[in-house]
């Protein structure tokens, strides 16, 4: 029988050394970069601050849907309301910057709440990473068809007739809709008396049951309620109508100048997150907001899609965080 040469039996015992070594590092798992790489290995959660409904909700399920076929793994909607969006925020402050974890921001919560709470459970611009603003939601006046306003010239010789005013509800108090709504009281006069609730949706629901006269939303959640007439809408406060409801004035157009107030929703992870899963996931999102068919659903809830970087994100936080303080402070809004 042939015997193999030593040197070749070195050569041998040493490439079974380096295959076992090898192994070794694979069922370990041996470094961050290889995990990072195989994300996503599961489902990841994406927290919704408020209840199902509003603009927050259905924006980030067309996200959800969209980044699910991207990523190959599904994106799931889980809606976490409470506090005008705080609780939502800080449970996602605290998960794991992992990559499985991201959640809906809303300008509301994001840098109107620092100035309203006097305790906030999160830093708007320390405690989270910006993935990508996903855009600007035109908000929108409605009323119940049964209320005696029909339209914005209605409003305010209704609300100081009205015994106690008419009420408006929001989404929660310091959002975006709540500060359109005190600044509306200022500008016209109007008696009218703000309905808090935990999100968009909830508060969609009692207009359209006649429980209170008025909200103010987003189109995003309005829209299918106006479409069927399910709801009346007084008028937009964006700088020119919405695309979804082209029917619908706008506020200047209303008889109300220089009366423009939107919102906007983004994307973000726990601080922390791993530079590659951050910018893995803004290129993800950017190619979302890109897609045609993507972008005409998020069109129609009355949200204007605006593809861009995390750091384009972050300064819009800084400079709104800024921007809002002021306006804040001349409504007397503050919460202990």
């Amino acid at each position: 029988m042939n015997k193999t040469p030593s040197s070749l039996r070195v050569t041998r015992h040493r490439w079974l050394a380096t295959g076992a070594l090898a192994a070794a590092g694979l069922a370990l798992g041996a470094s961050p970069a290889t995990a990072q790489d195989a994300w996503p290995a599961k489902p990841i959660r994406l927290v919704v601050p408020f209840t199902p409904g509003g603009v927050t909700d259905t924006s980030a399920r067309v996200v959800a849907e969209f980044l699910s076929r991207r990523l190959g793994q599904q994106v799931i909607v889980d809606n976490k309301p409470g506090a005008s969006g705080n609780i939502g925020m800080a449970l996602v402050k605290d998960a794991p910057a992992d990559g499985y974890t991201l959640v809906l921001g809303f300008d509301g919560t994001m840098v109107i709440n620092p100035h309203v709470f006097a305790k906030l459970p999160f830093d708007t611009l320390k405690d989270f990473t910006p993935i990508g603003k996903i855009g600007n939601a035109t908000l929108i006046l409605v009323a119940n068809p049964n209320a005696p306003v029909k339209k914005m010239a209605d409003l305010v010789a209704v609300s100081k007739a009205t015994q106690g005013g008419l009420s408006f509800g929001t989404s929660g108090t310091g959002g975006t809709p709540h500060i359109a709504g005190e600044l509306l009281k200022m500008r016209t006069g109007a008696n009218l008396t703000h309905v808090p609730y935990k999100g968009g949706g909830q508060a969609l629901t009692d207009v359209v049951g006649g429980s209170i006269p008025l909200v103010y939303t987003a189109v995003a959640g309005a829209h299918g309620f106006v479409k069927n007439g399910k709801l009346t809408a007084l008028a937009v406060s964006s700088a020119k109508r919405s695309s979804a409801l082209p029917d619908v004035p706008t506020f200047a157009e209303a008889g109300i100048a220089d009366f423009v107030v939107d919102s906007w929703v983004g994307l973000l992870a726990p601080a922390g997150l791993p530079p590659a899963i951050a910018t893995r996931l803004t290129t993800e999102l950017n190619a979302v907001l890109n897609d045609a068919e993507a972008r005409e659903k998020l069109r129609v809830l009355g949200i204007e899609a605006t593809p861009g970087s995390a750091a384009q994100f972050r300064d819009e936080m800084a400079r709104d965080l800024a921007r809002y303080g002021p306006v804040v402070k001349a409504a007397g809004i503050k919460i202990d």
